[in-house]
């Protein structure tokens, strides 16, 4: 088996005494930084390579935090108007996933930067 072959293991493994301390560690390292940054090199180079990802100059990683959770519809003191059917406040679900709006915050720092595609996430 190869190097790949190995981590890919591993992450199938999340129970495993290594990932579940390397888990830990990443997670502690990852609340100290900013929401969006400039990551090194991928968290899972196994994946990252089988998205497209090669480690030569043009490539680029970015690590985005999103904040989980349903969507709160904003309005003031809870007053809506219209139809009772619409009148939801709390319980709504955003209609896009985490994912895609993580993705769509690196677009607008990809367009700074001049990144011609960003490609998907892990």
């Amino acid at each position: 088996m190869g190097a790949y072959k190995y981590i890919q293991e591993l992450w199938r493994k999340k129970q495993s005494d290594v990932m579940r301390f390397l888990l830990r560690v990443r997670c502690w390292q990852y609340r100290q930084l900013s929401a969006l940054h400039r990551a090194p090199r991928p968290t899972r180079p196994d994946k990252a390579r089988r998205l497209g990802y090669k480690a030569k100059q043009g490539y680029v990683i970015y690590r985005v935090r999103v904040r989980r959770g349903g969507r709160k519809r904003p309005v003031p003191k809870g007053a809506t108007y219209g139809k009772p059917v619409h009148h939801g406040v709390n319980q709504l679900k955003f209609a896009r996933s985490l994912q895609s709006v993580a993705e769509v915050s690196i677009v607008v720092i990809a367009q700074k930067t001049g990144v011609t595609k960003v490609m998907p996430s892990l």
